[in-house]
């Protein structure tokens, strides 16, 4: 009766072990920064892909003579 007594002492003690590891797993892919800091790399990633950066320079580029315009219009 007693090794069984410590073989269900040493499951439970192992399934806090792997209860604690999940645990740290899940507080390190849930940390705020960590998801802000892989947004920002995928954002800035996006951005710099020559289609989409070209685009956006051209849509400044119009809007800035767009207000050139309007300023020199009046």
């Amino acid at each position: 009766m007693a090794r069984d007594t410590e073989a269900i002492e040493r499951e439970i003690e192992a399934a806090r072990n792997r209860l604690a590891n999940t645990l740290d797993e899940l507080a390190v892919r849930a940390d705020p920064q960590r998801l802000a800091d892989n947004t920002k790399q995928a954002f800035v990633a996006k951005v710099n892909e020559p289609k989409i950066k070209y685009s956006l320079i051209g849509a400044g580029a119009l809007v800035g003579l767009l207000v050139l315009v309007k300023i020199f219009r009046r």
